[in-house]
């Protein structure tokens, strides 16, 4: 049978964490950042986690489940 091939865009935008969840990063950080605030873009910075109920299906595109 052959390999399973993993979703190349979902390899490119996501990790896997020891503990098993799965980290994304922010959207709305591209462009047209002078109209939000301050603590809005820094609320964006750092990495996310994948809501539980989307986690499965992540999982199954990196064929990790």
């Amino acid at each position: 049978m052959p390999k399973m091939k993993s979703n190349s865009g979902a390899l490119k935008r996501f990790k896997v964490k020891k503990n098993g969840s799965i980290t994304r990063g922010s959207a709305f950080r591209s462009h047209i950042l002078t109209k939000m605030t301050q603590k809005r873009k820094r609320a964006l910075r750092g990495p996310q986690t994948v809501a539980a109920t989307d986690a499965t299906r992540v999982k199954r595109m990196l064929c990790q489940a």
